[in-house]
């Protein structure tokens, strides 16, 4: 939904009532570019109007999160109160250009993920468990499926599609450049977290693109970073774009370099 005391999370979007009509406004807000040269106002929409590359051969992979200024990526086990009407935005508009969504199975529990409000849309549930409930609105409407790894168990899962890569843990590079075989003409992947997914996706190196939007509080406590349980490395990412709000919230877009680029 689209209020700061509202989840992150994918639902129906709301008819011209009063939460509609605040998020237009949201859509609509103006911010002020930074990077790329010359500064200048523009709105959610036209910064996020695309991802920032592509690939001929597999999906385009971008993460999306928010952290305080502090680091934490929630507030009470919840992304939510770190949220604004823009930074929903911004995650609705990158969900728009996204033709899978990408998340952990811990983070479907906690954010409360239900069906894309996109046509066709397809969430992919990472676990290596098989702690899914695959009888949630997400999984009964035919847009959740399962990620795996070949020897994992899976109860219940009937006709639910499962996509199988790695043993003992996820391979997740396998996976992704799979989905298209389960998600045709898919090119855009986006990852939502929670932390330790996000430190798997690091520790594949398969993150072209990251979309972190950077809340103005600090809210002390033991809240996980961005990332969880990854290998010491040094992926070497380029700002790409750079925008703030009127509320003093951060949003960066930041792309990695790769050899030869």
């Amino acid at each position: 939904m689209i209020f700061a005391d509202f989840p992150r999370q994918i639902g129906s979007m709301p008819k011209m009532t009063r939460a509609g009509q605040a998020y237009w406004r949201a859509m609509m807000d103006v911010m002020r570019q930074l990077l790329p040269e010359p500064a200048t106002e523009t709105t959610v929409q036209d910064a996020y109007a695309r991802p920032l590359g592509q690939h001929a051969d597999q999906p385009w992979v971008s993460l999306s999160m928010i952290a305080s200024v502090d680091g934490s990526t929630v507030v009470d086990g919840n992304s939510g109160a770190l949220s604004s009407p823009t930074d929903s935005a911004v995650l609705v508009q990158l969900r728009r250009i996204a033709d899978v969504i990408l998340v952990g199975a811990g983070t479907v529990r906690g954010e409360g993920y239900g069906p894309p409000s996109k046509q066709g849309q397809r969430v992919g549930v990472v676990t290596a468990r098989g702690e899914v409930d695959m009888t949630t609105p997400l999984f009964t409407s035919g847009a959740g499926f399962i990620i795996t790894t070949v020897d994992g168990a899976l109860e219940g899962s009937g006709d639910i599609d499962v996509l199988r890569a790695g043993h003992g843990r996820v391979d997740l590079a396998a996976a992704i450049k799979r989905i298209p075989e389960l998600c045709p003409d898919t090119t855009v992947v986006q990852a939502e977290g929670g932390a330790a997914l996000n430190g798997a996706l690091l520790d594949a190196d398969v993150l072209d693109e990251l979309n972190i939007t950077t809340s103005p509080v600090t809210v002390g406590g033991s809240g996980p970073r961005i990332s969880a349980r990854a290998a010491d490395h040094r992926n070497r990412f380029d700002l790409a774009q750079l925008t703030l709000d009127e509320h003093s919230f951060v949003y960066s877009r930041w792309l990695r370099r790769r050899a030869g680029s």
